[in-house]
């Protein structure tokens, strides 16, 4: 296995160049060897709660779970908002007047190598905020019956949203930044597209007006069967899709976009293939099939995986098998076909 075979570009110069639609030197592989340096940023909601709990700013709860690598999710059974006509009197942005945003982010990219990686953050996510307010029934619910209460506590919120993507842009540089809102089941999106276009988009948009505004890269995270916005974050000027479940028709969007759209991920990370379980062999072709369908032409990031807990003996062997699955095989793949 060899894992240090000379590149000219780095981590950060070929991840960008994939970002914009050109031939990387190499497929990278987030998860094996980072391409960026994550900002943290506590004045939104938590992507991981691996310490315990954590309550955010506007007084959601959430909480991790070490057999989804501490993924966050708002506590269940709490529900802050029970009525989306009463969101004034409950949901109240921070007052953050005095808050010392150079120095909360020069303590983090002090330690940045900015030659080797990118810079991202990652916000905008609307649909979740008025999840973790009111819980997926509830919010649908409001969703449908009071739109325009939901339009104007997004707008409210999006005073709040905005002012730290300000911040991040002026104090911390950063160079991609990450659309985060999951709209989607495994098999149908949670709203049709004309509520997304009506309710969401506008919001989402003007994250993406503030990044492209300042030569920051686009990325959409956005899982289960979701391909239905894709023309619209296209339209937006969005230019990544993590993680880009295998629920949608991931080969015939490949053929529509080419390397336009990157696709960084693919894998079936919720089946068997992500499975601590999967046969060796198993894994192996399926890790095979995966690049071979998606890497030829650019516009890939291969991000296979293993689902579970990370003290599991079998997904540490497993991961390993990725690993040295991707020195062998993928890293080098333009070279070699």
């Amino acid at each position: 296995m060899m894992e240090d075979s000379p590149m000219a570009l780095t981590q950060k110069e070929n991840y960008l160049r994939l970002l914009r639609g050109e031939m990387p030197e190499f497929i990278p592989a987030s998860y094996i060897e980072s391409t960026s340096y994550a900002l943290e940023e506590d004045q939104i909601a938590p992507s991981v709660c691996p310490n315990g709990p954590v309550k955010t700013v506007y007084g959601v709860t959430y909480v991790g779970s070490a057999d989804l690598f501490n993924g966050a999710l708002p506590k269940p059974g709490e529900i802050l908002l029970d009525d989306i006509t009463k969101w004034r009197d409950v949901i109240k942005n921070p007052d953050n007047t005095y808050r010392d945003w150079e120095g909360y982010y020069k303590k983090q990219t002090d330690n940045f190598d900015r030659t080797q990686r990118c810079v991202r953050s990652h916000g905008g996510d609307y649909f979740l905020t008025l999840v973790s307010f009111m819980g997926f029934e509830g919010a649908l619910i409001a969703m449908h019956e009071e739109p325009d209460e939901v339009y104007a506590l997004f707008d409210y919120v999006s005073e709040h949203y905005l002012e730290v993507m300000r911040n991040q842009i002026k104090y911390a540089n950063i160079d991609v930044y990450t659309i985060m809102d999951d709209d989607a089941a495994k098999l149908a999106p949670f709203f049709s597209v004309d509520m997304y276009r009506r309710l969401v988009k506008p919001f989402h948009k003007k994250h993406a007006d503030l990044a492209l505004e300042h030569g920051i890269y686009l990325d959409r995270h956005d899982c289960g069967h979701c391909e239905q916005f894709i023309e619209d974050w296209w339209e937006m000027g969005i230019r990544s899709w993590n993680p880009a479940q295998i629920s949608n028709d991931l080969v015939g969007i490949k053929k529509k976009y080419n390397n336009k759209l990157v696709i960084a991920g693919g894998w079936d990370n919720t089946g068997y293939l992500g499975s601590p379980d999967v046969d060796p062999d198993d894994l192996r072709q399926g890790l095979k099939e995966y690049v071979d369908t998606l890497a030829p032409g650019g516009g890939f990031v291969f991000s296979a995986g293993i689902m579970g807990r990370m003290d599991n003996p079998k997904l540490k062997e497993k991961s390993g098998i990725i690993r040295e699955f991707y020195y062998d095989y993928v890293k080098d793949y333009y070279k070699n076909h």
